[in-house]
């Protein structure tokens, strides 16, 4: 019996022990396989995408012919199961709903639709609620998504949820908190930055025992910061940057953390907290972020330095205001990004300086040029970026270039001291510098030649040295070159023969003395977008270049161009910036001109372009300054000018252009002035970003004829108009009061006739008028600005003799008052004086017809008139004869 027993009990063990060996080789197979999804959760998924807008195909491999959903694009499968475990669609753009579809997906642990803009199974913003049943999550990132208002207290259901991003949403707890239904148990990375809740934090914050990363940086939090978050004591990451008004002044609490790697709390006033000796109790330190937060010094004498393990000190935008080499972290060895812009420190720089030897990164920027750099950096191996900009008092640039890394392995891509004294030349050794990729040197006082080493340097990007003193010729540069900025130097000499990188797509080489015709090599320079060689000597024609279809900045002002019109331009469909002002270019203009839509700024004055302005150019809706001024243009203005709709208010506000991007600082990029208006009576210059509100055309110096066209006065939102030296006729339009920004206008030197419209005087803002030498006739109206105008420049009427009013001190004879409402003040005063010859004309006519009456009517009167009138007739009659003989009698005697 004992034995059938145990029989049968082996017997049991032995199926049980088969089937489980079975059933774990078909898990190692699958697992050495991948097992396929399940069928349920496909659909689920095809669901999901159905309910959404995949505007750019990102989920293109969800379709159901690809059977195996594991392989579709951001869904992974468990190679156990086959179940859906990571679904990851993050920065996809996708739009429309959650579908419900979701909770099919019932082991799914991983899930992100940051950047999404997903909204809820209901089609509203508000947290999907759905997404609380998914009881296996582990990770959910909803950063950057649509959602907004209060989370749902069904959060707290994922009890399993270790990672829990809602940065850059609209999503808080109750009253605009802090969320107060989160998951504690095991949460360990809770991110909330840029969200909108308020400063009041929920206790719960403080519960979570397990949280290692917390960040609450650009939140609208304010007060006092709460030390209790001293009792999140597994914190390893902390971000309290740039909360909304935080302050304290006791930051104790951070010795509870003793696992802290990472603490930022920039932008809190720490003015009276013991910062740097708090942090020096938190051996575990790596980055210690502490940006604008009015800390007062930064040298302390700490006995012992226990931050042997930080990566990280960022410092800048205190005034620290002390000697460089007094503040206390230079011997920390282990550093490797040093952030120390906008501190004010002054002096030299320590010698520990050179024994950072972990040193990658030092941003020494915006120092107000106190500081001095005689250190030997040959050591610092690791460094890959040195910022200096308006920091140094002086440095010798060819000892300074020295003096930098020179390691076999060197790693140093930036090298940045704008705005600096520097003097010296830059030595051939910065060819050794193979990894360099920026090199600014802007506004320095450099002298002598580009060493011809630079183009060694074979992974350079960006090089800057304009304003400065360079000489010689521009030597060949390395071809991996993507911006130049030679400009404001002394560098003369033809361009080499083969100029110009293949990635290029900054090139500003204006105020040099650069001679001779720019290379045909320029036109491959297809990438290029910016080009300035205005203000050199360059000569002939531009190369006749089949296309350059990326170019939206062309300055080619000031040199000594001839030829046509560049026809190169036509295919540059981009164009929104053309200057070739102060050349020889001669011929019409193409008609052409007119399909450059995106043209904003044209430039063509002092050439010797002829014919009439072609039609079209109201085709250039976009257009904001236009000058041909100083050439040989003829014909009429064109009639539609209402077409250009960016010189009109509801144009604005305007943005800067496209190239503004490519040229990264335009302090550094756009040294000189790049934009030079004759407005007010006196050419304006303008640097960098301040010409994009400019609107003005300029047409004077030509042989323009016609009338000036009625349509002009729609053009309100222009700055300047200056149309003088012409042979423009018929009158000033009516409406050019509508005209409501106009500061200068200048119809000076033309042909025009008519009277000054009274609507002149609605022209608030102008400070600059000239109408002499035209065919101007009648009263000039008076008041407002006129009056001002006319006592700081008395000749903006002169040469037109038939003006009149007090302005220019010539009666008006014959001439109807003006009918303009603003001068009723100044029509009072001749009502007297009109009124009194009006009356003796009545007075006249009156009398005349009384005697008349009279005379018809009373016959013994008309008898009585008629005798004392033959009466008066004799005597008349002897008084000449008797006169005459009187003088017939002297001249016979004589």
């Amino acid at each position: 019996m004992h034995r059938s027993v145990a029989k049968l009990a082996l017997l049991l063990a032995t199926v049980i022990f088969s089937v489980a060996a079975a059933h774990a080789r078909q898990l190692q197979l699958a697992h050495a396989a991948g097992a396929s999804c399940l069928p349920h959760e496909r659909d689920a998924l095809l669901a999901f995408k159905q309910a959404g807008n995949d505007t750019y195909d990102f989920l293109a491999s969800w379709q159901r012919r690809h059977k195996d959903c594991c392989r579709w694009r951001g869904v992974t499968c468990s190679n156990e199961t086959g179940h859906v475990i990571e679904l990851d669609i993050g920065v996809t753009f996708l739009e429309g709903k959650i579908s419900p579809s979701l909770l099919s997906l019932e082991h799914l642990e991983y899930l992100n639709l940051n950047n999404t803009n997903l909204l809820g199974p209901d089609g509203t913003s508000l947290f999907p609620e759905i997404l609380c049943s998914l009881s296996n999550l582990r990770h959910l990132d909803l950063s950057g998504t649509r959602f907004s208002g209060r989370l749902p207290a069904q959060l707290a259901n994922l009890s399993n949820l270790e990672y829990l991003d809602l940065s850059e949403t609209s999503l808080h707890g109750p009253n605009g908190r802090a969320p107060e239904f989160l998951p504690r148990k095991n949460l360990r990375h809770l991110d909330l930055s840029g969200t909108q809740f308020s400063w009041r934090v929920s206790p719960q914050l403080f519960n979570l025992s397990k949280l290692e990363y917390l960040d609450l940086s650009h939140t609208s939090m304010s007060g006092i910061l709460p030390p209790q978050l001293g009792n999140l004591s597994n914190l390893r990451h902390l971000s309290l940057g740039f909360m909304q008004d935080i302050h304290t002044s006791d930051i104790s609490w951070l010795t509870h953390l003793h696992f802290l790697e990472y603490v930022d709390m920039s932008n809190i006033n720490l003015s009276r907290a013991d910062v740097f000796l708090v942090a020096n109790t938190i051996p575990s330190l790596k980055a210690l972020i502490l940006i604008s937060c009015a800390l007062p010094n930064a040298d302390q004498s700490l006995t012992q330095v226990n931050l042997t393990k930080l990566e990280q000190l960022y410092l800048s935008g205190n005034y620290l205001g002390h000697r460089i080499e007094t503040c206390w972290f230079w011997n920390l060895t282990s550093i490797k990004d040093l952030e120390l812009e906008s501190t004010y420190l002054y002096g030299p720089f320590p010698d520990a300086l050179g024994g950072m030897i972990s040193l990658q990164r030092m941003n020494f920027n915006y120092n107000g040029n106190s500081a001095t750099m005689t250190v030997d950096l040959k050591n610092l191996c690791d460094l890959e970026t040195l910022l200096l900009d308006r920091s140094l008092a002086f440095v010798n640039l060819t000892d300074f270039v020295m003096k930098l890394p020179q390691c076999s392995s060197n790693k140093l891509k930036m090298l940045s001291s704008n705005h600096n004294n520097m003097a010296g030349v830059l030595p051939d050794m910065v060819g050794h510098f193979t990894s360099l990729k920026s090199l600014y040197l802007y506004n320095n006082s450099i002298t002598g030649a580009i060493p011809t080493g630079l183009v060694n340097c074979t992974s350079l990007r960006t090089v800057a040295l304009g304003l400065n003193q360079l000489s010689g010729q521009i030597p060949t540069l390395p071809r991996s070159l993507t911006q130049v900025d030679l400009s404001m130097n002394s560098l003369s000499g033809p361009l080499p023969s083969d100029f110009g990188a293949p990635d290029l797509t900054v090139l500003s080489l204006s105020s040099n003395y650069i001679t001779g015709h720019v290379p045909s090599p320029i036109c491959k320079l297809q990438n290029l977008v910016f080009l300035d060689l205005s203000q050199n000597r360059f000569e002939g024609e531009f190369p006749r270049c089949s296309s350059m279809p990326n170019l939206i900045f062309v300055h080619l002002s000031n040199n000594n161009f001839s030829g046509n019109f560049p026809p190169f331009l036509q295919n540059c469909s981009q164009l929104t910036f053309l200057d070739l002002a102060m050349n020889g270019f001669d011929g019409a203009l193409p008609v052409w001109i007119g399909d450059l839509v995106n043209l904003r700024f044209v430039q063509l004055n002092h050439n010797m372009f002829y014919g009439d302005i072609p039609a079209n150019i109201t085709s250039l809706v976009l257009l904001q300054l236009f000058s041909l001024a100083s050439n040989n243009i003829s014909g009429s203005i064109a009639s539609s000018l209402s077409k250009l709709i960016g010189m009109t208010l509801k144009h604005l506000p305007r943005s800067e252009p496209q190239w503004f991007e490519f040229t990264g600082s335009t302090d550094e990029m756009l040294p000189v002035d790049i934009l030079s208006v004759v407005m007010k009576q006196q050419e304006l210059k303008f640097r960098g970003a301040a010409f994009t509100d400019i609107v003005s055309i300029d047409l004077s110096l030509n042989y323009l004829t016609g009338e000036l066209p009625d349509d002009i006065t729609s053009l309100n939102g222009l700055l300047s108009l200056n149309l003088s030296w012409n042979h423009l006729s018929q009158k000033i339009p009516a409406k050019i009061g509508d005209m409501k920004s106009l500061e200068s206008l200048d119809l000076s030197r033309n042909n025009i006739s008519g009277e000054i419209p009274t609507s002149l005087l609605d022209l608030t803002y102008l400070s600059s008028l000239d109408l002499s030498y035209n065919n101007l006739a009648g009263r000039i109206p008076t008041g407002r600005q006129l009056d001002t105008l006319y006592a700081e420049d008395p000749s903006m009427y002169d040469g037109n003799s038939h003006l009149c009013g007090l302005p220019v001190q010539r009666n008006c004879s014959g001439n109807s008052p003006p009918e303009h409402g603003n001068h009723q003040r100044s029509e009072n005063a001749y009502e007297p004086v009109m009124f009194f010859y009006i009356g003796l004309a009545s007075g006249f006519v009156v009398g005349l017809w009384l005697v008349f009456c009279a005379f018809l009517f009373k016959r013994a009167w008309r008898h009585a008139y008629f005798r004392l009138f033959d009466k008066l007739c004799d005597k008349v009659y002897v008084f000449v004869v008797v006169t005459w003989g009187r003088i017939n009698t002297k001249a016979t005697a004589s």
